[in-house]
This record gives C-alpha cells, structure tokens and sequence, in this order.
C-alpha cells in the first residue's frame, strides 16, 4: 500500500475523508456501507481517528485494513500516546505494520473521560513530536508520519508562534505531512502555513474541512476542541438554528466557498471531517473540485 509522501509525489492536490470508529456493531456495519459510497467519490485517502488506551483501538486497525483491502485506498491511521507505554506503542506498531498499514497520524491525544486526570510518566510519551522520532528511530522509514496542525494555534498553547516552533519540532522528528484541525477564518490558515515556512517547515499542510450542518453541536464541539466560531458564522447559522434543512444547505454553501478560497489560495488538498457520513461532504467536494 502505498505511503503518504509518495502519494505526493504524484498530485499536487489530495482530497481526503476522516471516519471514527463506532461503539456498537451495527454502526460498524453501518460504516462500512458509508465507506462504499465514499469509494466511490475518489478520494485520494482515508484516515480514521483512534480509540485511546484500548477501547475502540482494534476497531481504528480494522476499519483502516478494511478500506486498503476492499477499496485499495491509502488510509491513515490515527494513534495517540495517551494511557499507552512505549512498549505498547512499539507494540501496537508492529502489530499494524502487520496488518499491511503503512501510514499513522502521530498525536498525543487527550485523557478520555474515562481516565480523565491521567498523566504522563516515564514511561509514556509526553508530546506528538516524541512519538514521531519514536516511529522514526525504530521503524525507519517503514511508515508515512502524519501529524495535527492548528492554525488558531493548540487549545493549550495560545500563543501561535510558539505553537507554530512545536509543529516545526514534530517535523524535524520525523513527521511527513500535516492536517490542520477545523477552522473557519481562512485567513488563519494562510497565516499559519506563512508562519511555518518562515520557520522553514516546508511540507504539506492540508486543511481540516468540518461542513456545518448542526449549529447547537458546532457549538459545543468547538468548545471543546478550542476552534473559533467566527463572527460570520454566528450571523449565518444562529437566526436558523432551528431549521435543519435551512443550515443543511447554507452549511454547504458555505463550506464550498470556503474550499474553492482555500484551493485558489495555494491549499495542497482538502480533508473532510466527514461524522461518518457521505452526505453533504459528496456534494461539497464536486463543487471544490471545479
């Protein structure tokens, strides 16, 4: 299967769709007939998010072997460092280099609310860009490393220049490419992907696209994650809330404006945040592509 960066050697532009894995097995069989119809939008690869610590990890594996063996698509797989040692992490690398998988997003990832207070100890890897020279050191070049951008800079460093020297530090342990969270305000990511070359991070950043199709949920997903709901976008899908089909389709508009701006601003790609979902994401992506 093919690696990331070789991918890039190919296209100038990639466009991409990230999936989660589901808790139950009928969202997994569900998923499954998402991917089919997804396939059929040509991506140039998937990626799938990670069950920290256990969980929902074996299903991120199987989703992933899944896509490559059934639809021959590159995927990614996510991994994060949180309530994993080093030796599991080694573990769990050999063990996906196994299955075929050649292309991982190295995070650090957040405690899950089931371990909510847990820390980082000696044993473990306290930041993304340890986990990048990790793969690197025993691994080699076996693995295209991907790794998350924030053009707002990270929830917890909130001064970007700093945070831009961080996503430098990940590069130079390693890491391949980089996918930025969701954001609104292109201007932030013009801003930041001019903050990283001049820095001298050359490699790909590709924007993170998430449609607005549910503004309450936007909402406290943002606050989670640190993401702005800029001025506009309150002006926009506030006074219809309410009505579902109405901020279905402004959402699309939207989001097709904003890819097209991101496109013939000099953006390599796009990746869609797609909930697991092929719906509104089939016809934003026809649209950007024009």
């Amino acid at each position: 299967m093919k690696k990331i960066p070789d991918l890039f050697k190919q296209k100038d532009r990639t466009y991409s769709f990230e999936l989660f894995p589901p808790k139950t097995d009928v969202g997994y069989q569900n998923l499954l007939k998402t991917i089919s119809a997804l396939a059929l939008l040509k991506p140039d690869f998937f990626t799938c998010t990670y069950g920290a610590g256990g969980g929902n990890r074996d299903r991120t594996f199987d989703i992933v072997q899944h896509i490559q063996t059934n639809h021959h698509f590159p995927t990614v797989a996510h991994l994060t460092c949180v309530l994993h040692t080093k030796d599991e992490i080694k573990n769990i690398l050999t063990n996906i280099q196994h299955r075929g998988i050649v292309n991982v997003l190295a995070l650090r990832g957040d405690p899950p609310q089931t371990h909510p207070d847990w820390k980082p100890g000696a044993e473990n890897f306290h930041y993304s860009s340890e986990l990048c020279a990790f793969i690197r050191k025993h691994f080699g070049q076996n693995f295209g490393i991907g790794v998350a951008g924030f053009p707002e800079g990270h929830l917890l460093c909130p001064d970007r220049d700093l945070d831009a020297k961080y996503l430098k530090l990940k590069m130079e342990s390693g890491a391949d490419f980089i996918i930025t969270q969701l954001f609104f305000n292109n201007q932030d990511y013009f801003d930041y992907v001019k903050r990283l070359r001049v820095l001298g991070v050359t490699q790909r950043v590709i924007p993170g696209i998430l449609p607005i199709t549910d503004y309450p949920a936007l909402l406290r997903f943002t606050k989670m994650c640190g993401a702005t709901v800029t001025p506009e976008v309150k002006e926009i899908f506030e006074p219809i809330q309410d009505d579902k089909e109405k901020t279905l389709q402004t959402g699309i508009d939207f989001a097709i404006r904003q890819c097209r701006t991101l496109l013939a601003g000099g953006a390599p790609g796009l990746h869609f945040y797609t909930l697991n979902k092929t719906h509104p994401v089939d016809v934003i992506l026809k649209e950007a592509r024009c």
